[in-house]
């Protein structure tokens, strides 16, 4: 059900309601507090203050639909005061429906309902409209630091506008569930076209107007050779002349007036799909992206720009010319029905032709479709291998590869142009008839006298005739574009139709983390996948642990961290946090309450600052310099041509391994997580780069949770615990010197790395003379 102050909004005729319980205002003159009371949020207070005011007030109303705001998630620098924009989409972020507006004092004293409206002061700060009372011409504001006992403040007109210049954020909870998450279909796309609902209208009311002016020209073509010429009558000429000038005049600002409006459409339109579906494949799982390749997700996304080609282009204008043939139909028929009948009777004929080659042509762009994706999937590994492929010298098998695809999907496409040129080739006839035929039709009935048309009509008739045959030959071939949108729509939706990693962004607990873990008869599969890769797996560590997992390949460590990250959720058992069930855990809340470091870490194109600070762009190059002295990562850094300023090209080339490890542990320590997460981030380095992080471990490792996955065990010697995994079971747990004793998994494991340790292990064997080999 729409909510009052939305109808009050829409309609200002709306009857005012008497809130007789609310307070008793204060009169206009009275020095009462009601001016106070109007930036009671931000008194007289500094701008950290007024910016502090400002969130409460958003987190309040929010809080009101159920919804809490994770502060972290307005991604702004320290001292930055949010705009309305970021707050809607601050609040959208959690699931709300949000706005910024500007409303008159007229408006918001109307408003009706318990929902609170934030009220943004000009001075940063904000207040909460809590009700009004349009009889007595005041609202009531209330204050986002006050008690729920402290009653809100009436504010009349006069006080409100000195401190405020109309600006509201209004919130409330999605109706119908949220359109981020709906399908993406024909539907969600008219749904979105449906919104410039408005711009639409204007833009209908301008073609219904040039189409009127079309008819002018034809008929005063039919009046010139009909009367002036006949009766040479020079007065009616220059009547017929200005009335010409004026139809220009007003075309050109129309047909101006129209593209503007189309290219505000058209430019929303396509802000919207970008956002869209950019928005939507961020949000789908890790286990998408590993189980698809990158060129066929890149490929079918890129069928986004087909639909909204089609949809600002094709579309847009077959709709214009709809309004054409509303106006010039009649126009038509009215000056010969057997002719206008003609042009119908093409038209559909054109429709027909196209229908019939349909099904086939659905057929071939299918497998034009899956030989472009099998294309853009060997370009793109091509690119991501490229290292791969120029150290193995494979070149040559990549283009063998390259040029098959190519060949097939040439061979395909050659297939759909051809079966697309017979449709073409049987409807030119049939357009040309409408275009020129119908002339020819026409003067025979003149001249045989079974039509009483003029000539100046018939050529009248020829003029509009034209005019009337490309809207409804665009509107016939519509018809198979619209076949070819609708494949396109299909292979996107093959993305972003993929279940999500959570149905609500603001669903969830977030807990203050202290780093306890435990898990309790913890199995799980990948899918696909008969083996699991955890199977009754059972431990717990208290907060403040540095764990290490090790274990041989394929025996289930990698899992435990994805398990810990939420990256996989279709598990039996429990892993809990302090506690708490990690899939009652709000998503990415428990994402950003991590730090990860892996094996391969990527590093994006940019500064070395803003790599570090990438979890929170508002952080200061000092705080990326603490997290690259405790990374171990200053050292090299400051060394770098332009420091912390030097930009990191593609694929990090300027960089060393080492030093890519160490900017992303640096990166990982700048939220400074309650849970760090090392799986295998040393394995890459040389022994002078793992020495440093070593080094650095205990003190990395000071108030908080690790969990160090790793094959090197001389890394783990100073963790807490290590935990043993064999086969997805967890075989022991507890620190190095115990296991060492006790458990003959790790003890081979250790012997295993630690040969060159033994005093007697045996020299290497050789086969050179024992002189040279004893160094004789």
């Amino acid at each position: 059900m729409r909510r009052d102050w939305e109808l009050a909004l829409q309609d200002d005729t709306h009857p005012p309601g008497d809130h007789s319980s609310e307070p008793t205002p204060v009169a206009p003159n009275d020095p009462a507090p009601a001016e106070a009371s109007a930036s009671a949020a931000s008194a007289a207070g500094a701008p950290d203050d007024q910016r502090e005011t400002l969130l409460l007030a958003v987190i309040a109303a929010a809080r009101h639909h159920g919804v809490v705001l994770d502060r972290d998630e307005l991604r702004l620098a320290p001292e930055e005061t949010p705009s309305p924009a970021q707050l809607a989409a601050w609040a959208r972020g959690a699931g709300l429906w949000a706005k910024a507006a500007r409303l008159s004092w007229r408006q918001i004293v109307r408003l009706k309902g318990t929902a609170p409206v934030v009220v943004l002061f000009n001075d940063g700060s904000a207040g909460l409209w809590v009700g009004a009372n349009a009889g007595r011409n005041v609202i009531f504001l209330r204050d986002p630091r006050a008690g729920a006992e402290d009653d809100p403040a009436p504010v009349d007109e006069l006080r409100l506008t000195r401190v405020w210049s109309g600006e509201v954020l209004l919130i409330r909870p999605e109706r119908g569930g949220n359109e981020e998450e709906a399908p993406f279909t024909l539907g969600w796309i008219a749904r979105v076209v449906a919104r410039e609902r408005a711009a639409l209208r204007d833009i209908s009311i301008a073609s219904i107007a040039l189409s009127l002016l079309t008819i002018i020209p034809p008929l005063l073509v039919m009046v010139v050779i009909d009367r002036v010429l006949q009766h040479h009558s020079m007065s009616t000429l220059t009547l017929l002349s200005v009335i010409l000038g004026l139809a220009v005049i007003w075309e050109t600002i129309l047909g101006y007036a129209r593209r503007e409006l189309t290219a505000v459409v058209a430019a929303r339109l396509d802000t919207r799909l970008n956002l869209h579906i950019f928005n939507r494949m961020l949000g789908l799982p890790l286990s998408y992206f590993e189980r698809n390749p990158a060129g066929q997700t890149i490929h079918r996304l890129s069928q986004i720009w087909k639909v909204r080609d089609f949809m600002t282009g094709k579309l847009l204008s077959t709709f214009l010319d709809g309004f054409t043939l509303l106006v010039l139909l009649p126009v038509l028929f009215y000056m010969s029905a057997a002719l206008a009948w003609m042009v119908l009777a093409g038209a559909v004929l054109i429709a027909i032709v196209i229908l019939i080659f349909l099904p086939p042509m659905r057929r071939v762009i299918a497998k034009v479709i899956q030989a472009e994706i099998e294309k853009s999937t060997v370009m793109v590994e091509s690119v991501h291998g490229v290292r791969t492929v120029k150290s193995l010298a494979i070149e040559p098998q990549q283009r063998d590869l390259w040029d098959l695809k190519v060949a097939n999907a040439a061979r395909y496409r050659l297939e759909a142009g051809r079966l697309g040129n017979w449709p073409n080739t049987i409807v030119t006839p049939i357009e040309r008839f409408i275009e020129r035929g119908v002339l020819l039709v026409g003067a025979y009935l003149v001249l045989t006298g079974a039509a009483n048309v003029d000539p100046g009509a018939l050529i009248a008739f020829m003029l509009l005739g034209v005019r009337v045959a490309a809207p409804l030959v665009g509107m016939a071939r519509l018809i198979e574009d619209m076949e070819e949108v609708r494949s396109s729509i299909g292979e996107v939706g093959m993305v972003l139709n993929q279940p999500g990693e959570m149905k609500n962004a603001g669903e969830g607990l977030r807990p203050r983390f202290s780093g306890a873990i435990s898990f309790e008869k913890v199995d799980f599969a990948y899918p696909g996948s008969k083996t699991k890769a955890l199977e009754g797996v059972s431990f717990s560590v208290p907060a403040g642990t540095m764990l290490g997992v090790v274990g041989k390949s394929g025996s289930g460590k990698s899992t435990i961290t994805r398990l810990l990250q939420g990256i996989n959720r279709e598990y039996e058992g429990y892993v809990k946090i302090d506690g708490v069930d990690l899939r009652e855990i709000n998503l990415s809340y428990l994402r950003r309450s991590f730090g990860v470091v892996m094996q391969d870490n990527f590093l994006f194109r940019g500064t070395v600052r803003e790599n570090i600070i990438a979890g929170r762009p508002g952080l200061t190059l000092e705080d990326a310099v603490r997290a690259a002295r405790l990374a171990g990562a200053e050292e090299f850094v400051e060394r770098l041509p332009q420091g912390y300023e030097t930009f990191i090209e593609e694929g990090s080339a300027n960089l060393s391994g080492g030093q890519r490890q160490r900017l992303a542990i640096a990166r990982a320590l700048i939220n400074d997580p309650r849970i760090l997460i090392l799986d295998e981030a040393t394995s890459a380095l040389d022994p002078e780069s793992e020495a440093l992080v070593n080094a650095n471990l205990l003190r990395i490792a000071r108030g908080r949770t690790m969990v160090i996955v790793s094959h090197r065990l001389s890394s783990l010697t100073e963790c807490d615990a290590i935990l043993v995994l064999e086969r997805g079971k967890v075989v022991d747990l507890g620190p190095h010197h115990e296991l060492l004793e006790r458990c003959a998994i790790y003890r081979q494991l250790w012997l295993q790395q630690n040969r060159h340790l033994e005093g007697q292990g045996g020299q290497r064997p050789t086969s050179m003379p024992p002189q040279i080999a004893t160094g004789e």
